[in-house]
């Protein structure tokens, strides 16, 4: 996988699965017991838009160089779906296609 160690690569996949189901998992164990939903509410989405924002950091990256403008690019539409509450299936298919389309033009 052009050098990156696939220990680390299962690391960060553990450490984001971790990461995004802490956020689920607080927000169910929680909900009722907090005081101001509202705010609560508010503190889970901004940490899951750094949740994304950090993968999408991380995709610029294959192992210490930079992966070219098409996977973050991807990464960040996908993320944009994310947050216009589109399915997870949706997400999914806008970041690969992005990521594709990008990649079919030429942009690396």
């Amino acid at each position: 996988m052009n050098g990156v160690n696939m220990g680390d690569m299962l690391l960060a996949v553990g450490v984001l699965f971790l990461g995004t189901y802490g956020l689920r998992l607080g927000g169910v164990l929680l909900g009722k017991r907090i005081k101001d939903p509202e705010r609560a509410i508010a503190i889970l989405d901004r940490g899951v838009i750094v949740l994304l924002m950090a993968v999408l950091v991380m995709s610029c990256f294959d192992g210490q160089d930079f992966a070219g403008w098409a996977r973050p690019a991807g990464v960040a539409a996908g993320g944009l779906a994310a947050l216009l509450k589109a399915p997870l299936l949706v997400v999914l298919v806008v970041a690969l296609g992005v990521t594709a389309g990008l990649r079919a033009l030429g942009i690396q």
